[in-house]
C-alpha cells in the first residue's frame, strides 16, 4: 500500500528549489551585466591613432563623437582605427 504524503514537505522542497533557482538566475544575470558593460583594451582590438585606408573611428558605427567607442576603451581619435571597425549606416 502507498504511504501517505507530507505535503507540507513537498512544499517546503519545492520553495527550496525554487528559491534556489532564482538565486542562481540573480547571480548569472549580474555577471552578465558585467561582462557586457566591459570594453575592450585598445592593444586587444589592435587600435592605432591613425586610419587604415578610408576606415577610421569617424566613420565607424561604434564611434560616439567626440572620441568614445561603445566598444574600446578609453579615449579614441576620430582618425583612429582598429580591428573591430564597423562602418557606419549611409
Amino acid at each position: 500500500m502507498a504511504q501517505p504524503t507530507d505535503h507540507s514537505e513537498q512544499t517546503r522542497r519545492t520553495l527550496l528549489r525554487l528559491a534556489s533557482g532564482l538565486g542562481a538566475a540573480s547571480l548569472l544575470a549580474m555577471s552578465t551585466d558585467k561582462a557586457l558593460a566591459a570594453k575592450a583594451s585598445k592593444a586587444s582590438v589592435g587600435y592605432q591613432d591613425t586610419p587604415k585606408a578610408d576606415h577610421n573611428c569617424a566613420n565607424c558605427s561604434l564611434f560616439q563623437s567626440p572620441n568614445v567607442c561603445k566598444t574600446v576603451d578609453g579615449d579614441v581619435s576620430p582618425n583612429g582605427w582598429c580591428r573591430i571597425w564597423v562602418k557606419k549606416a549611409a
